[in-house]
């Protein structure tokens, strides 16, 4: 099996460096129109120049690629529309998008402003699902779409000094949640990376020794897998140093309590049971939830449903 893009259309945002880039390039070689975005701003998201996509560019171009270089905001709606239709007036569909456009404004929560907040949020989070509405009519009209959202192990298990950051990365993953299964008729399957690697977001963060052995270029089979069209669904991969892991969101079975049970006392006294994993299973929708409960409380009442 070779896996190829030939014929496909992709939009990478926040392509103009290090995994975005390394998306953008691969994507490229493997035979794909690639709409390389990149606002260009600093890592806390100030200023802008599409001087980095360019480069990219030119790059693709150079190995016999095809690329257009963007310059938008992805929290910008009317901007990632003008994205889009570039790429609709160019080539004509969209089959790929990498929600990968990220900035960092790292404080203690005692010492976040507001603004720090929303900005964070308003990139990551809106601007994953700014560009996936933009796109989204596209693929439901053609019958196909592949997007990959950029989570975070900051979301999945929180990071000191990132509470804008993890929740917005969290976030995304609830975005997919729901998208995967509203999307699943037409096939569009949507999917999250969270990766670990040395980017300019992350150069501060750890020894050169370590970053060294987090090449953005070790992510990008992980996210290419993911938007191909093999590609699973509603799935969260991390990807790493030459690891990769996936997480699934996993549900203990739980207890029923007796109406006589049912306060503070009685949660307490079964907390352990509660959380006990033994018997966990996945939970893939909100409703596959709802059924498990109503069947347990069924059945400790005699009732058949």
């Amino acid at each position: 099996m070779t896996i190829r893009f030939d014929n496909q259309v992709a939009i990478v945002t926040g392509a103009g460096n290090g995994l975005g880039k390394s998306h953008a390039l691969e994507l490229a070689r493997l035979g794909a129109k690639v709409v390389v975005n990149d606002f260009g701003g600093a890592r806390d998201g100030s200023g802008g120049s599409s001087e980095a996509a360019e480069k990219v560019v030119a790059e693709i171009q150079a190995a016999g690629g095809e690329a257009i270089a963007n310059g938008a905001d992805v929290s910008s709606p009317e901007q990632v529309e003008a994205m889009v239709k570039q790429a609709m007036d160019t080539w004509g569909r969209v089959d790929v998008l990498i929600n990968n456009a990220g900035i960092l404004r790292d404080k203690s929560f005692a010492k976040m402003t507001q603004d720090d907040w929303d900005k964070v949020v308003a990139v990551h989070l809106t601007g994953s699902e700014i560009c996936s509405r933009a796109v989204w009519p596209i693929m439901r009209e053609q019958g196909y779409g592949r997007i990959v959202m950029t989570t975070s192990t900051s979301g999945l298990y929180g990071n000191f000094g990132q509470a804008n950051y993890g929740a917005a990365k969290m976030a995304v993953a609830g975005l997919m949640n729901t998208l995967c299964l509203e999307g699943e008729k037409y096939d569009i399957k949507i999917n999250c990376i969270a990766p670990t690697a040395a980017t300019r977001m992350t150069e501060d963060l750890m020894p050169p020794e370590v970053l060294a052995m987090l090449e953005p270029k070790a992510i990008t089979p992980a996210v290419l897998f993911l938007c191909s069209q093999q590609a699973p669904t509603h799935r969260i991969v991390l990807a790493g140093a030459g690891c990769y892991a996936m997480v699934r969101l996993m549900e203990s079975e739980g207890v029923y309590l007796e109406e006589n049970e049912r306060n503070v006392d009685g949660v307490a006294a079964h907390f352990e049971r509660i959380g006990n994993m033994d018997n966990a299973r996945e939970i893939l929708a909100g409703g596959d939830h709802v059924t498990k409960i109503l069947t347990k409380a069924a059945h400790a009442k005699g009732i058949k449903l």
